[in-house]
């Protein structure tokens, strides 16, 4: 990364020993090699562990010995689903580095934490842009880019260099709570897997991991081209002549492509399966109606009214 681009990085932290070694090595980086950057930390603490004030202190006391700046959200509302508190964390963190004008987010997600988020979604039914949805760079908004540079670490290596370095790790309690469910694939699922099936079960699955994120930015690549390709140089409409022929895979995202640019909303699987039918059996004239959104085929041309 050229930092002379970038000047301004928001650090999202949790306390862990992920984060703890993410603030070291930045520091150590920063110090080494002089770079001017200016680098501040954000903590969002939803208290619900009955140590979080201990918790935040020890960060506070550890933020204060590399001069950087600190912010704090205390979410007095208790959200117990674990995905609708990372979505209220992100929004937060998001619209911070906005407020602040930062052009880049870090997080200290390991590679550990990316096989963890592969069997969640998996379990729950995913597509491969699901699989691969924890990588290393990622664009989020405008002029935004999330980086998680520790993210090929493993978390026993993390912590080796924690314990050699004698960092001041907390141990959050957290994260020994079988209601959990990531703590239950951590610390349950994967070790069976890894005691009764195979023992490197880790590395497989990030080498299956690489592997898809290697064919699916080559599908993104091959989408974003035949989508350009085809949408009307003046309406917003797509030419379902050049999109017919291809195969489904991109059909679908294509189709989600269209209507998330133009109208920011993610298309129904069973809208998109309603389109498909009406391109193969060439039905002009047809028209779907879809969360207030007219979708019509006239004249080789799918238009949104």
């Amino acid at each position: 990364m050229k930092y002379n681009q970038y000047n301004k990085i928001l650090i999202a932290i949790s306390g862990g020993q992920d984060s703890i070694f993410l603030i070291n090595i930045i520091n150590y980086l920063i110090n080494k090699y002089s770079i001017i950057i200016q680098t501040e930390y954000i903590y969002i603490d939803h208290q619900w562990k009955y140590d979080s004030k201990i918790q935040l202190m020890h960060l506070i006391n550890y933020i204060l010995l590399t001069n950087q700046k600190l912010f704090i959200y205390q979410i007095n509302s208790h959200i117990l689903k674990e995905n609708i508190a990372r979505e209220f964390r992100y929004n937060i963190i998001i619209q911070h580095a906005k407020h602040k004008n930062s052009h880049i987010i870090m997080t200290a997600h390991s590679q550990t934490d990316k096989i963890e988020t592969f069997f969640i979604n998996l379990i729950r039914g995913t597509s491969i842009d699901g699989a691969t949805s924890l990588r290393i760079n990622r664009h989020m908004k405008q002029y935004i880019r999330l980086i998680r540079p520790i993210l090929n670490l493993s978390r026993s290596y993390i912590k080796f260099n924690c314990m050699n370095f004698c960092l001041p790790v907390w141990s959050d309690s957290s994260n020994y709570s079988m209601n959990i469910y990531r703590n239950r694939i951590r610390n349950e699922l994967i070790p069976y897997i890894a005691n009764y099936f195979n023992h490197s079960i880790n590395k497989q699955i990030n080498k299956f991991l690489n592997y898809c994120l290697i064919d699916n930015e080559y599908i993104k690549q091959n989408t974003l081209k035949l989508y350009m390709h085809s949408c009307h140089y003046k309406y917003i409409a797509l030419n379902y002549n050049q999109i017919k022929s291809q195969h489904s895979a991109l059909q679908n995202r294509i189709f989600q492509l269209f209507f998330m640019h133009h109208c920011s909303i993610l298309l129904d699987h069973t809208i998109i399966i309603k389109i498909q039918k009406i391109l193969k059996h060439n039905k002009p004239g047809k028209i779907i109606q879809f969360d207030r959104i007219t979708i019509a085929l006239k004249s080789s041309w799918i238009y949104i009214t």
